[in-house]
């Protein structure tokens, strides 16, 4: 098992792939895949951006990491994501049979790693994930936070020029 001071290291990876995503007005969500001590896939949230449902971080990453293992296995690998993976998210990573994910903070939304349902280590499946939770847990929680706080004004601020030019 890896240590919590390697795990930080890597999260922080994944929040600096995060701050990616909140430039671009994206919810901060930010994933590294790392095989072997070496990142080999990196991505964030890009859905709103590229225009598809496709475009979460641990997806971006997933194919990255394909493309420089050359398969569609990623066994040995483990994956670092801000946030808890959704529903496809994480029947990726057990289809792609990563062994391990980090994660920084739970999603009450969904969730799809214990929150709501956990595919990660569901023993009906073929493969099943070690999870790690909380690594990094306030800054990650905090920035989604922020970022929806700011939307929110930002919401509120458009509605309210909205009717305004309709005066």
């Amino acid at each position: 098992m890896k240590s919590y001071s390697e795990d930080e290291r890597y999260m922080k990876m994944a929040i600096t792939q995060a701050r990616k995503a909140y430039a671009l007005g994206e919810v901060p969500i930010g994933c590294v895949i790392v095989y072997e001590g070496k990142v080999i896939g990196r991505g964030y949230n890009r859905r709103n951006t590229d225009k598809t449902t496709l475009a979460h971080a641990e997806i971006r990453a997933i194919a990255k990491a394909c493309r420089i293992i050359g398969d569609w296995r990623l066994e040995g690998c483990t994956l670092y994501v801000t946030l808890e993976p959704c529903q496809m998210c994480a029947g990726a990573i057990v289809q792609s049979r990563i062994d391990r994910v980090v994660m920084g903070c739970r999603s009450p939304k969904s969730g799809s790693a214990g929150t709501i349902i956990n595919i990660l280590e569901n023993n009906e499946f073929n493969h099943q994930v070690e999870l790690t939770e909380g690594v990094l847990e306030e800054e990650c929680t905090n920035m989604l936070t922020e970022f929806f706080k700011e939307l929110r004004v930002r919401v509120k601020a458009e509605r309210k020029a909205k009717k305004e030019a309709k005066k």
